[in-house]
C-alpha cells in the first residue's frame, strides 16, 4: 500500500454505474480532487451475491485502490455498505465513507407517518438495514420493496423508456397504496432513475436519495483528517472497469462526459 498523503486519489466504488451520481457530486464540491471510480462490472450485481461473495469482491477492489494510492474510499453502493464496511474500516487505516438509505431524513420528512424504501432484496434483508431502521424511523412506518429489475435497466442505459416507466410502477404502486408519502432510494443505481421515479410517484410523493449527503460527509472526514488537497480545480477522473470495455466506455461517456478518461482492471 501506497503511503497515504492529501495529494492521493479519493476512490469510489460500485458493482456498476450506480456510484457515478455520488462521484459527480464529490466533483462538484472538490473540482480540485482527482477520483478513482472502479465498477466491478464482472461481479455485478451486488443485490443478488452472498454476504461473502460481496465482502470478497470489496476488499479487492479496495486493495487496488490503495495500492493507486487512494487517501479515501467511498463505498458507493447500499449492498456492498451494510455487508463490508464495517470489516474494511477494521483492516485499512484510510477513511470509508459508505451509503445508507435516507431513513433519517425520510422520517422527519414524512406527514403520513409512511415511508418507502426501494433497494435490492439484499440490501433490504442485511440486518445492517434491520438496524438502521430501528434506531432512527422511531414510530415511522417502513415499508421496502425489492426492485430487481431497476439495476439491469440502469446498466443498460435505459434510463427513460418505457419499460424503466413499468418496471418503476410495479415497485412504486404498492409503496404508494401502502400510504408512503416519502420513497427512499436506497439503490446508489436508482438516482439514475429518479426522473422516472418522480414521475411515476407524482407531486404528492417526496423522493429522498443521498448523493449530496454522502459527498458533505466526504468533505468532512478529509478535512478532519488534513487529507484535503490543497488544488482547487483541475481535479482528473479515471474510471476503471473489468467488464465488457466499449459497454462501459460508452456507458461513462454518456452520463460523465465525452473526455472522461476510461480503463480497464
Amino acid at each position: 500500500m501506497k503511503n497515504i498523503t492529501d495529494s492521493g486519489p479519493i476512490g469510489v466504488f460500485d458493482s456498476g454505474i450506480g456510484g457515478l451520481p455520488i462521484a459527480g457530486k464529490i466533483r462538484e464540491l472538490l473540482p480540485g480532487e482527482n477520483l478513482i471510480y472502479i465498477a466491478d462490472t464482472q461481479h455485478a450485481p451486488y443485490g443478488e451475491k452472498s454476504e461473502d461473495y460481496i465482502l470478497q469482491r470489496s476488499l479487492a477492489v479496495t486493495e487496488f485502490l490503495l495500492a493507486q494510492g487512494a487517501k479515501a474510499i467511498v463505498v458507493a453502493c447500499n449492498t456492498a455498505t451494510m455487508v463490508s464496511i464495517k470489516i474494511l474500516r477494521e483492516r485499512f487505516d484510510v477513511p470509508f465513507i459508505g451509503v445508507e438509505p435516507g431513513v433519517k431524513p425520510a422520517a422527519i420528512q414524512t406527514k403520513s407517518g409512511v415511508i418507502g424504501v426501494l433497494a435490492t432484496e439484499k440490501t433490504l434483508s442485511s440486518h445492517a438495514f434491520d438496524r438502521l431502521a430501528r434506531r432512527v424511523a422511531g414510530n415511522v412506518q417502513v415499508e421496502i420493496q425489492p426492485s430487481p429489475k431497476l439495476v439491469r435497466l440502469v446498466e443498460n442505459l435505459e434510463l427513460n423508456s418505457a419499460q424503466a416507466f413499468f418496471a418503476v410502477e410495479e415497485y412504486v404502486q404498492p409503496l404508494i397504496e401502502k400510504g408512503a408519502d416519502t420513497i427512499i432510494l436506497g439503490c446508489t443505481h436508482f438516482a439514475h432513475l429518479a426522473p422516472v421515479i418522480e414521475t411515476v410517484a407524482g407531486p404528492d410523493i417526496s423522493v429522498i436519495s443521498t448523493e449530496l449527503a454522502v459527498a458533505k460527509e466526504v468533505v468532512r472526514r478529509l478535512r478532519q483528517q488534513a487529507l484535503l488537497s490543497v488544488r482547487n480545480e483541475g481535479g482528473e477522473a479515471v474510471f476503471y472497469s473489468n467488464g465488457e470495455p466499449a459497454l462501459f466506455d460508452g456507458q461513462v461517456r454518456r452520463l460523465w462526459g465525452p473526455d472522461a478518461l476510461v480503463r480497464s482492471f
